[in-house]
């Protein structure tokens, strides 16, 4: 295998269609935003939490899925692969009713939690209501992604991510600016190009004949039980930019009002470009570190990582000096006052020291649970919230304004980074034992 071809040929593709799936909110908030003012975009990102979530447990799922359906092919076992994509279909189905019902019943409520009051409230609940009736698209959608993707069709899964992408940016001109339908506008571009995307991956599974199985001889709970549990990963990593989200907003109403979450709107959206980039590489690189793991070929799945470390660390330092030099105009784009745009530029650069630690913890959480080592992966993805979520609650406080808000930002993701280090070294230790064989270690 030329692995440093394959990698690119899977990474390139994969992050691709992870920053196209975080410009669905960039693009809502720039036609919202430019359309009816603050108060709408500050609403489409206390919103964008839940309907990140609807894709976040696609994405789970279906990686899950995909993880343990890449490691079976490897080692021959294309049965029982395909008895984890069906299990991952109706897991899929069924999450697709239960979360549409819930966020039609208590989105609201949530948004409320959330920090969203007033007119922000009313736009951001007319915002979910509308995305939560295309819910289905955004789970099935996502959730079919992966398994492409550990097919072979990399460029197929990015394929049905772009066709996504231009069909809701033209809908939501056409919703928004033209017709105009204001928030429902955007909210239903949202779901008529996530619609497009399971469509796409709807058709590469009928021409290429990948047919899942769905007699499960009595294992479908055992089945069910390994695809959340290598899920739960992957979920993780996908949702965390917006834990993150969440508790800043509410950090920010406390301590800073609605100019300081009118503020935040914009550098969440542009950081969650930045991180779904590092995510596509990590993503991207699955596919081979599970294939090599169920072929027992420990080799490959080091110089893997080794490469994602190298190319994600290059590619958060270009976005990074990018952004720190067009940080003036970067709330513009989404037509802001300028009252805003001032404090954004001011604030942004705080939030660019972090880019470059994320790009090691992110590889290293999918280097983990690409391999099954689930525990590991866990420790990562769900300490970085919770250690952000320490920093709230005693830096704002400590430094009496918004300031220790932001702060509280770098460093949960530099905190991350070093935990992801001892982890590496740690790991290490099974590395040595196994350095000339081929025979993989187990967690």
């Amino acid at each position: 295998m030329h692995i440093r071809r394959e990698f690119f040929r899977y990474v390139i593709p994969s992050m691709l269609a992870f920053a196209l799936s975080g410009i669905y909110a960039i693009a809502d908030g720039f036609f919202v935003g430019n359309a009816l003012g603050d108060d709408a975009l500050a609403a489409v990102n206390i919103a964008f939490p839940l309907t990140a979530f609807l894709q976040a447990v696609g994405t789970g799922i279906g990686m899950g899925g995909a993880i343990e359906y890449a490691i079976h092919a490897g080692s021959k076992h294309e049965s029982r692969g395909k008895q984890y994509m069906g299990m991952s279909i109706v897991l899929l189905g069924g999450c697709s009713i239960l979360f549409t019902i819930l966020f039609l019943l208590a989105g609201p409520r949530i948004l409320g939690v959330f920090g969203a009051s007033g007119e922000i409230l009313e736009y951001s609940s007319e915002y979910l209501r509308f995305v939560s009736y295309g819910a289905v698209f955004q789970i099935a959608g996502t959730g079919l992604v992966p398994f492409i993707r550990n097919m072979g069709g990399a460029v197929t899964a990015m394929a049905a991510m772009v066709t996504g992408f231009i069909t809701n940016i033209v809908l939501d001109y056409l919703f928004v600016w033209v017709l105009p339908w204001g928030m429902m506008g955007a909210a239903i571009a949202t779901a008529i190009g996530q619609a497009m995307t399971f469509l796409v991956c709807l058709v590469f599974f009928i021409v290429k004949k990948h047919a899942p199985s769905f007699l499960f001889g009595g294992e479908g709970r055992s089945l069910s039980s390994r695809i959340l549990g290598v899920g739960l990963s992957p979920f993780g990593l996908t949702y965390s930019p917006n834990i993150t989200l969440i508790l800043l907003n509410k950090s920010a109403v406390i301590f800073g009002g609605t100019i300081a979450v009118t503020c935040y709107a914009p550098i969440s959206y542009i950081s969650s470009v930045v991180m779904l980039l590092m995510q596509g590489v990590s993503d991207g690189s699955q596919p081979l570190i599970s294939l090599a793991y169920g072929e027992g070929k420990y080799h490959i799945t080091k110089t893997v990582r080794n490469l994602a470390y190298r190319f994600a660390f290059g590619v958060a330092a270009i976005c990074a000096v990018i952004l720190f030099l067009l940080r003036g105009d970067a709330a513009y784009l989404f037509g802001t006052s300028e009252t805003v745009a001032v404090r954004v530029a001011q604030i942004l650069p705080i939030f660019i020291v972090g880019f470059v630690f994320v790009s090691v913890s992110r590889v290293t959480t999918a280097y983990f649970y690409a391999m099954g080592k689930n525990l590991w992966a866990y420790v990562l993805i769900y300490g970085e919230p919770l250690t952000l979520c320490v920093l709230l609650l005693i830096l704002p406080n400590a430094m009496g304004s918004v300031d220790g808000t932001w702060i509280s930002v770098p460093l949960s993701q530099i905190i991350a980074m070093l935990i992801s280090v001892l982890l590496i070294r740690k790991n290490r230790i099974h590395e040595q034992q196994f350095a000339d064989t081929d025979v993989l270690p187990q967690e």
